[in-house]
């Protein structure tokens, strides 16, 4: 019992040193994909601005132009003009 004592106390003192030389790239891991955005996460962001645009374009050309044609016209116009082609 007492033989196995150094070596069960080792294993896990070579654990320790293990894991406290990973911690530093595990946070700088961590810290990168904090501060960046994905592909998927820009596109859901684009898609989310993109309707809130249209959203707001219909309603101001609703209040403003009369027909149905005209009124996509102005929302295409109002897309365009809000930097949405």
């Amino acid at each position: 019992m007492l033989i196995l004592l150094p070596i069960l106390i080792s294993a896990g003192c070579v654990r320790t040193v293990a894991s406290a030389v990973t911690a530093p790239v595990k946070i700088v891991g961590h810290a990168a994909d904090w501060a960046t955005t994905s592909q998927d996460e820009a596109d859901r962001n684009r898609g989310r601005a993109l309707r809130k645009a249209e959203e707001h374009a219909r309603k101001d050309c609703k209040r403003q132009v009369d027909g149905d044609v005209a009124r996509e016209q102005c929302v295409r116009d109002s897309m365009r003009a809000r930097g949405f082609s």
